[in-house]
């Protein structure tokens, strides 16, 4: 198996590369399994946690065999944030609330885990509402003084009742109201991609459906563990929790349709 090294191939943790395949890519796989391909590009997740050093990305064409692509993965310093939660329950929970937090973290779990078939995403991705930038993806958080792990969505901060709509074509996977979460849509885009919307105060979808991109799935709200109003936002690639922001502004840029912000801190999980 041929090994090249793409010296420009340099990513950091909690972000996505675009490595560039040949037009008869038959599959790119990285560690994460196989990768979402995007206009001549395979789009590769970098976890949060990811050890720094090499990586690859195994390719394999119709008519020129199989090869690696080698990548960087350097450090990222991301900032730390404390926060205070008056609801301790929600901080400590008590150990009546254990069994319902293993229930939805496992459902979560499985639509992360799974990988659906293709949808047509060429329209680009788009920002899910409307607000302010109030808590950005990766921070190390510390709640009421107790160490937790890092922010794995972006928080936009915005009224109550602000329309939230899904930043894509795909299918509600799952939802409900969770207890660190509160209400609480998930939406299968296909191919190991999903997004997750968190804290709204009302969901207007049912699981199952089938949303065309921009369909409002609820409104942003303060439900579950927060200290106001604003809309979690979780981009999964692969299993992998990856900066929206960053991977939505590197999608459309490959398909040239606009760029998307994001935006968030009020969030606490």
């Amino acid at each position: 198996m041929l090994e090249l090294l793409l010296a420009l191939a340099v990513g950091y943790p909690g972000t996505t590369i675009a490595v560039p395949v040949p037009d008869d890519v038959v599959e790119a796989r990285s560690e994460h399994g196989a990768a979402l391909i995007v206009n001549g590009h395979a789009l590769v997740p970098i976890d949060l946690a990811a050890k720094l050093g090499s990586r690859s990305v195994s390719i394999k064409t119709q008519g020129r065999g199989s090869y690696k692509v080698q990548y960087a993965v350097e450090d990222l310093d991301y900032p730390e944030n404390h926060l205070t939660i008056q609801n301790k329950r929600l901080v400590n929970p008590y150990a009546e609330d254990v069994d319902r937090i293993q229930r939805e973290s496992s459902i979560m779990r499985t639509v992360f885990a799974s990988r659906t078939d293709p949808i047509d995403l060429s329209s680009g991705f788009t920002r899910p509402t409307e607000g302010v930038t109030s808590s950005p993806f990766g921070l190390r958080r510390v709640l009421n003084g107790q160490p937790r792990n890092r922010h794995t969505g972006l928080d936009i901060a915005a009224n109550t009742g602000t329309p939230i709509k899904t930043m894509a074509p795909g299918r509600v996977a799952a939802s409900g109201a969770y207890f660190f979460n509160g209400n609480t849509v998930l939406v299968d885009h296909g191919s190991g991609l999903v997004s997750m919307y968190c804290h709204m105060n009302e969901i207007v979808v049912e699981d199952g459906a089938m949303l065309e991109a921009g369909e409002m799935i609820g409104t942003v709200g303060a439900t579950g563990r927060v200290t106001g109003p604003h809309l979690h936002w979780t981009v999964s690639l692969n299993n992998v929790r990856i900066d929206p922001a960053q991977f939505s502004a590197l999608f459309n840029d490959l398909y040239g349709v606009g760029s998307t912000a994001g935006g968030g801190d009020t969030d606490a999980h």
